[in-house]
């Protein structure tokens, strides 16, 4: 197998024994086959393992993608937000991130030692740090160089850089545990020159953020060819297609890898690797019946929604060896189902880690054609192997090489655009794959919706969605609008437009941008999303709750007329006894339901009412000119036989952005054993939810 990668023209091969994909990509299919190569990377990197050192050499060749000269460069140095207390990332996170904290002894750092041009003037010395961000003049992530002549529109610079640098010890996505290397953001790497219109910019310029305490990634598509060495007993995983492995007789081993199409590389070693290799068939893990399913549901030809072969390597700790075939399900489920919905993948590669001991901190990540998994030995058996985690992880790890790796948005600035998608189709797999339940436990069952569910709440009013990573009033606020607010935001417009519109326009999204950097605005202008600005006005443009409530339930009989009255054309005095004589039979009951808007978002929603027989009747909540109702209260009442029990808003529970179901629904006559029973439920899955996290 090794020697036939070596065959491997990335140039020209984009599948793993699926030539078919790459002729179909040329005869027309609206999926891009390439990419526009802005900066690619030659890189040779020896890892100390003892020292937890890197020493590297890179070459970086830069196209010039806008229509005016650019005279400077700008690099994010990412390891340098390990270097000290006193950088962003440290300062914003206070050293932790997702419960870990950093050690004492885990600093980790980057020096570039020289920056040549091709030839060969020295720029080191002319490197500058700037923090774009805020005024911490300590940060050292972001630097910039100015360069001889300005690199004119449409041209190409090459810089070779020499750089050193420790990796930290793990507990925020990268550097070391024992033996176990995960090395992401490892590499000088350069921003992405915005030209004037990208992104709604109005003037050309660099975006280069700073290594905030929650932001992720942002990087242009190139080529990328890295030589590894280190000591022969690591077993070695990577971005991109192993063409070449050599022994040395220092008693290390040298690994080459190379990948087109890409935004960065990332890579792992350890000795204690199990290596699980599988291959995803377009053929026959992908049934004719899916295939047809999914072209119909896209209005499109078969042809369009045809999938690629890949080559699948799991790197697994020899003690989930029992959870081997859980991830290899999960990373075919994943390939198979976000290929069919948004478009094939298309790299013959896919190499899915599993952190080693201590290591906890690198999992759940992503990079290109590589991703960290998740898990814990407690779920190797029963019970707990109905906690779908490990499945969870390598899904939504894997849905990143769709919504980041070929859709590369910009995480700094609009991270929804990337974990809010990612958490919608994620949740949209594991539901079509494994069942509804994310967690499956005698007498504890929580759905892929209820997780998010929970975290939402009146309290949620401070932040909008589309915010910047490090511009949110809190962690939990970062966390809960880029990836809950954000699914359950799409779960909702899926249920106001249509699961078949949203299904069609994410492909449409996905197509137009892959191997590009959308913005928000580019999403809200996909075909079959412009009716829904107004929803996204409301809901990822601006900070408010969903929250529509039935205030209360009233239904009376209606008393028969008396007094003076006129019946058949005659006056006459109609006493109570007789007025209950001649209504006898045909009693009418008058309710009158109080409902109530509590939040600032409107959507559309209806109104079920439940009588006294079992019948049931639904009322849309419009106003007068058919639209979506926008007031903050209304009386709805009717005459009837049968009086009105309850009544309930959003019955079908479409609605998912609400943030109180409690308050959707009333009875005329409050139930306390119901409410009981929902309380106990409540304690319970609470008590269970919060021991599953102490693990």
């Amino acid at each position: 197998m090794r020697s036939r990668r070596a065959r491997l023209s990335l140039a020209l091969v984009l599948c793993v024994g699926c030539v078919s994909c790459a002729t179909r990509a040329a005869l027309g299919a609206p999926l891009p086959a390439r990419s526009v190569a802005i900066a690619d990377y030659d890189i040779e990197v020896r890892l100390d393992p003892d020292a937890k050192t890197l020493a590297g050499r890179e070459r970086i060749a830069w196209t010039n993608p806008s229509s005016e000269p650019v005279a400077e460069l700008r690099f994010h140095l990412y390891l340098n937000a390990f270097r000290n207390s006193q950088s962003t990332f440290f300062l914003e996170s206070g050293g932790q991130l997702s419960g870990d904290r950093a050690p004492d002894d885990g600093w980790g750092w980057t020096d570039v030692t020289s920056l040549r041009t091709a030839d060969g003037i020295e720029l080191a010395g002319a490197l500058r740090f700037e923090h774009p961000d805020d005024d911490n003049a300590l940060d050292r992530t972001v630097a910039s160089v100015r360069l001889p002549e300005p690199v004119p529109p449409g041209g190409r610079v090459a810089l070779d850089l020499a750089w050193t640098a420790r990796l930290p010890r793990i507990f925020a996505r990268t550097g070391w545990a024992h033996d176990y290397f995960l090395v992401g953001q490892w590499f000088p790497k350069l921003g992405v020159y915005e030209p004037a219109g990208m992104r709604g910019r109005a003037a050309g310029g660099w975006n280069c953020h700073q290594f905030h305490a929650h932001s992720e990634f942002y990087a242009d598509f190139g080529r990328y060819r890295v030589t590894i060495t280190l000591p022969k007993r690591f077993i070695v995983g990577a971005t991109g297609v192993r063409v070449a492995r050599r022994e040395n007789a220092d008693g290390t081993s040298t690994h080459v890898y190379e990948q087109a199409d890409v935004i960065d590389f990332a890579w792992t070693a350890s000795p204690h690797f199990l290596e699980l290799r599988r291959t995803f068939s377009a053929q026959r893990d992908v049934t004719p019946a899916e295939y047809a399913e999914a072209a119909k549901q896209l209005g499109r030809p078969l042809d369009e929604v045809r999938l690629c072969d890949v080559a699948i390597l799991v790197l697994l700790q020899p003690g989930h060896a029992p959870q081997a075939e859980r991830h290899l399900a999960a990373a075919k489920a994943a390939i198979k189902w976000f290929g069919l919905w948004y478009g094939r993948y298309p790299y013959p590669t896919l190499t899915v880690v599993d952190p080693g001991p201590g290591g906890a901190g690198s999992g759940g990540m992503e990079y290109p054609t590589f991703i960290t998994a998740g898990t814990s030995f407690l779920l190797n058996r029963w019970p707990l192997a109905g906690v779908r985690v490990p499945e969870f992880v390598t899904v939504h790890e894997i849905g990143h090489q769709f919504w980041q790796s070929m859709v590369a948005t910009n995480e700094f600035e609009e991270s929804w655009l990337d974990e809010g998608l990612n958490s919608y189709s994620t949740g949209k797999v594991m539901e079509k794959v494994f069942g509804p339940w994310l967690v499956d436990l005698p007498r504890l069952r929580l759905g892929v919706l209820e997780l998010p569910r929970l975290g939402n709440n009146q309290d949620r009013v401070f932040d909008r969605i589309r915010t910047p990573a490090w511009g949110f009033s809190s962690s939990g606020n970062y966390s809960f609008n880029s990836y809950s607010r954000s699914e359950l935001t799409l779960r909702t417009l899926e249920a106001v437009a249509g699961e078949q519109t949203v299904a069609r326009a994410l492909r449409a999204y996905h197509e137009r941008w892959r191997f590009a950097h959308p913005s928000s605005d580019d999403f809200f202008a996909t075909p079959g999303l412009e009716p829904y600005r107004g929803f996204f006005e409301q809901t990822v443009e601006r900070p408010g709750i969903v929250d529509y409530e039935v205030a209360s339930v009233d239904s009376q009989p209606v008393a028969p007329a008396t007094g003076r009255l006129e019946i058949a054309g005659k006056t006459v005095m109609v006493g109570a006894a007789d007025a209950r004589r001649a209504a006898s039979g045909t009693e009418q009951w008058r309710s009158v339901v109080l409902v109530r808007r509590r939040g600032e978002v409107v959507l559309p929603t209806e109104l079920e009412l439940r009588y006294e027989g079992g019948r049931r009747e639904r009322l849309p909540l419009r106003d007068p000119g058919g639209g979506p109702w926008t007031g903050r209260w209304r009386k709805v009442e009717v005459t009837d036989r049968e009086r009105v029990v309850a009544a309930v808003l959003d019955p079908d529970d479409r609605l998912v952005l609400d943030v109180n179901r409690l308050n959707d629904g009333r009875r005329a006559e409050p139930d306390g054993r119901a409410a009981a029973v929902w309380g106990t439920r409540w304690v319970f899955w609470l008590q269970q939810l919060l021991a599953l996290v102490g693990l």
